[in-house]
């Protein structure tokens, strides 16, 4: 079988290389000349933890391919995979013209039945636009071709997307054929070995698992980082509630970690289209808005501690921070808590010196030279007031702390995800700051 994938970017580039991984001829497109080029020399876009080794021996097994032209990854093709993005527009829905323009793309070049896929997280209803897309092409060509809409939407975590995909938990397949079904049956098989089986359903429901899944993940987030402001205030230690309240079965221990907020690709976007889905339904949905207020609240809370600890005089102060991307094990910055805090550390006329393992091209990319960027964890510190630590990266776990505390100006650290012990940093003689803990009675 041979398996076309649109869009190379993190889901369809994941997907493509995890397809080949398992013997299926795939062939990714995209519209990036450079990108293109780029990864037919073997160079990544993205940073994803085994996912530069598994390209390149796909390549060389001649089994994953690159190229610009859709009509080219057509050719004896049976299913398609559109993996393009779906930004979010000005009014919070998701922007879907990459998608429509797949449809066309494929309705203009198939020459044969294909089965197209929508693998980008689109707003529910969008299998029915593509559809008609699709069929538009194929009229103005005047030709009668058999296809097939299914949903498939991705659950892949940064950082784990390679055994996210080859061991799933369940594979989400919405489909109206079955013709259709059983295709996705004989892409999938290899990956159900584990026991997971696909999951079908009609595709309004797929598209509406993709929101529900993101959103009920982000509404946890905001939840315990709600409870860890409450226990700031009446004396209460967030670490110990969570423990308390993970250790139901009901609730889980999952996404139930204080922090700065959730950013990245899929949560901010998610719940802001899912929400503007119910709007257009003339739908309240209150949860979900107030999941975004405390998220957008929740990025500014490390600078109003920091603000708080030098009593508001911060103007010319110089702050180290360890961790950029919005989480570990990825170079992803989108929507990242730290470009929010160091907007505002810039604003206040704060100095900014930073590292992360990955992300600092990507960093330098959006930010420029507004910062500092240092070549590693400890450089970061020197001649620094604090240390705020935004990404929980495995490194910052466990730093030499005699340096640390000879390096920075003053032994203070803002830990914005409660990686370290309150009375260990205390004995260690650092004044530290977390998420859910009032540590200064």
């Amino acid at each position: 079988m041979k398996v076309a994938i649109v869009g190379s970017g993190y889901v369809g580039l994941v997907t493509g290389t995890c397809f080949a991984e398992v013997g299926i001829e795939v062939i990714c497109v995209d519209i990036d000349q450079k990108k293109i080029e780029g990864l037919k020399k073997g160079i990544i876009p993205i940073y994803e933890p085994g996912l530069e080794e598994m390209v390149h021996r796909n390549m060389k097994k001649d089994r994953l391919k690159f190229t610009t032209s859709i009509a080219e990854a057509l050719e004896d093709c049976e299913v398609i995979f559109s993996a393009v993005g779906t930004p979010t527009d000005e009014d919070g829905s998701a922007d879907i013209q990459y998608v429509i323009n797949v449809a066309r793309d494929c309705g203009k070049y198939m020459k044969d039945y294909l089965l197209i896929v929508t693998k980008s997280t689109v707003p529910v209803g969008t299998s029915l636009i593509v559809q008609r897309a699709v069929q538009e092409e194929l009229d103005k060509r005047g030709l009668t071709i058999e296809f097939d809409v299914a949903s498939n939407p991705e659950f892949l975590k940064e950082g784990a997307a390679i055994d996210d995909f080859l061991k799933p938990d369940r594979i989400v397949v919405g489909c109206n054929s079955p013709r259709a079904e059983e295709l996705m049956k004989a892409l999938y098989k290899p990956f159900t070995l584990n026991g997971h089986p696909v999951i079908f359903m009609d595709i309004t429901s797929a598209e509406m698992t993709k929101y529900a899944a993101n959103s009920m993940l982000a509404t946890k987030i905001s939840f315990i980082n709600d409870i860890a402001n409450l226990c700031e205030i009446v004396g209460a230690d967030i670490n110990k509630v969570r423990k308390g309240i993970g250790s139901d079965s009901r609730i889980g221990n999952k996404f139930i970690y204080p922090g700065v907020g959730f950013g990245g690709s899929c949560f901010p976007k998610d719940v802001k289209a899912l929400i503007h889905t119910a709007e257009d339904f003339n739908y309240n949905l209150r949860v979900l808005k107030a999941v975004e207020e405390v998220n957008d609240d929740q990025k500014s809370v490390l600078f109003n501690k920091l603000n708080k600890h030098f009593e508001g005089k911060i103007i010319g102060k110089t702050v180290a921070i360890w961790g950029l991307s919005f989480k570990p094990q990825t170079d992803d910055m989108r929507e990242a808590p730290s470009l929010i805090i160091i907007k505002k550390l810039i604003d206040a006329g704060v100095k900014v010196k930073a590292y992360d393992p990955v992300a600092m091209n990507e960093a330098n990319r959006i930010l420029g030279d507004t910062i500092y960027y240092a070549p590693d964890q400890y450089d970061a510190l020197i001649d620094a007031d604090c240390l705020m630590i935004i990404t929980e990266w495995p490194e910052f776990k466990f730093p030499n702390f005699n340096l640390v505390r000879k390096l920075l100006k003053e032994q203070v650290v803002f830990d914005g995800r409660n990686i370290y012990e309150i009375d260990e940093m205390k004995r260690k003689g650092f004044t530290y700051y977390c998420i859910g803990v009032n540590t200064t009675r």
